[in-house]
């Protein structure tokens, strides 16, 4: 009963977000407060930070950018980021020092000593490195997903909504197909609505997202606000611009497949098909051949 207690408040809430589709959260809404425990845990690590934190300037640091671009835009996530390089950092060393003491390495402090440099600078580099992919992957959604949701805004400008109209039943189509790209309309929007001028709300957007088609998207914006040129005939060039590159890059990843299939093919499958093929051949000469010879 107290299990049930516990998790049926949160499964009738996802069963209520399904069945109301994307419009369950609007686009102006603001975005789901972080979990209790990870504000729990940053303000746990807060101490451990500070051994690796820089002293300052580091909120207007490109890696404040790069956490932003991960889509890490709480103000915990760099003492989150830092403390994880100092544990890593410590934790990896301590934990390999049983392992190399029963080696060879052991007989030489120098050695030991070298190794665990090298594991500890590999633990403090580490999260570099997922940053890097986290901010990867999440780049490559959003291109993915951007020419639809410019297909998508052409066809509401085209209908006679206005660009906010227009860029929130975006947002709210989108919410289920392509969150990231949802939110980061969804908070542009309230960037606009709370103050921001457009100019300004648009090139957050591209700064955010840290995505080629979405900085295009958001220039192509502000000239023609600044210029009064036709949005619906921007967006229809700019959506067809994208969708091009979107099969090209397909058409390069595709041509890509029979070079990464080379090594394995020699590798791994050319020889166990030869081995299937060329056995018995070879085990029939063998048991055929060198009786006659021998005997001869």
């Amino acid at each position: 009963m107290a299990t049930w207690l516990a998790f049926a408040p949160r499964g009738l809430a996802r069963r209520l977000e399904q069945i109301g589709g994307a419009g369950a959260v609007a686009a102006g809404d603001s975005p789901a407060p972080p979990a209790v425990w990870v504000e729990k845990l940053a303000e746990i690590s807060q101490p451990i930070s500070k051994l690796s934190l820089p002293k300052s300037g580091w909120e207007n640091s490109p890696l404040r950018l790069r956490l932003i671009n991960a889509g890490w835009r709480s103000p915990s996530a760099a003492h989150l980021y830092f403390a994880a390089k100092t544990v890593l950092a410590l934790a990896l060393p301590a934990a390999a020092m049983p392992f190399l003491i029963g080696t060879a390495i052991a007989d030489s402090p120098y050695s030991v000593s070298a190794m665990l440099v090298l594991i500890g600078a590999f633990g403090f580099y580490l999260p570099n490195a997922m940053l890097a992919r986290r901010i990867a992957s999440r780049q490559r959604m959003i291109i993915e997903d951007f020419p639809d949701a410019l297909d998508l805004l052409t066809v509401c400008v085209e209908a006679g909504l206005g660009l906010d109209a227009a860029l929130t039943k975006v947002a709210d189509e989108l919410r289920l197909r392509s969150p990231v790209v949802a939110d980061e309309l969804g908070l542009m929007l309230l960037e606009m609505r709370s103050g921001f001028t457009k100019e300004a709300a648009l090139r957050n957007l591209a700064l955010r997202t840290g995505a080629e088609d979405v900085d295009a998207f958001s220039a192509m914006l502000i000239q023609a606000d600044r210029f009064g040129t036709s949005i619906g005939a921007s967006l229809r060039v700019l959506s067809d611009t994208l969708r091009t590159q979107r099969r090209m890059r397909a058409e390069e990843r595709a041509a890509k497949i029979a070079l990464k299939l080379l090594f394995p093919l020699i590798f791994c499958i050319f020889p166990a098909l030869l081995t299937v093929l060329l056995g018995p051949a070879f085990i029939h000469i063998y048991r055929t051949l060198l009786p006659t010879m021998a005997g001869g």
